[in-house]
């Protein structure tokens, strides 16, 4: 269950999730078009892993330079065909980034709340499968069909059939996130219709700021 709202509270945290290819970057740049402040967890993951990171050593460590380019950076989608295609491999990977992704995610959102900062998206890929739901206040779950997500992987990122079935299986089935949901997004139809959707969860978020602020003005008088 995602934490509640306390009185006390600057800062609304909400995790945008789903599945690989179910669209939850466009659902964070929907939001972030109404004026949310929105953390990519995918971007916090690149910077964990930057050259010359703790993370970034342990990874040459554990899987080789082979899986690096010659300027040093991380080759993700080479290491990513590796560990989807041995789930004892992408553990090792997950246990080596997801500590330095939860920091770095946590730091940023204190910074934020230093700052006032109202309300707080964060993309979070694998929000349960890291178990880190009770670090937010609300969960969204952008949903689609299994066959929407395997097209988009394979259309958009170019992965291999092998890839994208490691992908899915080394993820919750969307069924199960969507029923842990506050709020879903259905992602199968047209943009406009996802556009709507996220329209009307902003709606609700910025209600539930309205309560939480009322609350903390009671407290202090």
């Amino acid at each position: 269950m995602p934490t509640q709202i306390k009185a006390s509270e600057i800062v609304l945290k909400v995790a945008i999730t789903g599945g690989a290819g179910s669209g939850k970057s466009t659902v964070a740049r929907m939001f972030r078009d109404l004026g949310a402040q929105v953390l990519d967890a995918d971007e916090a993951a690149r910077n964990a892993v930057a050259v010359g990171t703790p993370a970034w050593q342990e990874l040459r460590r554990a899987f080789g330079p082979e899986y690096f380019r010659e300027d040093g950076e991380l080759d993700r989608a080479k290491l990513a065909r590796r560990v989807f295609a041995d789930p004892a491999e992408r553990r090792r990977l997950d246990e080596i980034v997801h500590p330095q992704v939860a920091r770095e995610i946590k730091a940023r959102l204190t910074d934020l709340e230093r700052q006032g900062t109202p309300l707080v998206l964060v993309e979070v890929p694998l929000l349960f499968e890291a178990g880190l739901e009770k670090a937010y206040n609300r969960i969204i779950v952008v949903d689609v069909d299994e066959a929407d997500q395997r097209q988009r992987l394979g259309d958009r990122d170019r992965r291999g059939a092998s890839e994208i079935a490691g992908m899915l299986q080394a993820q919750l089935p969307l069924k199960d996130k969507v029923s842990r949901a506050d709020y879903v997004v259905d992602n199968r139809g047209s943009l406009s219709n996802t556009l709507a959707q996220v329209k009307n969860i902003w709606g609700k978020l910025q209600k539930i700021l309205l309560t939480a602020a009322a609350k903390k003005g009671s407290v202090r008088n």
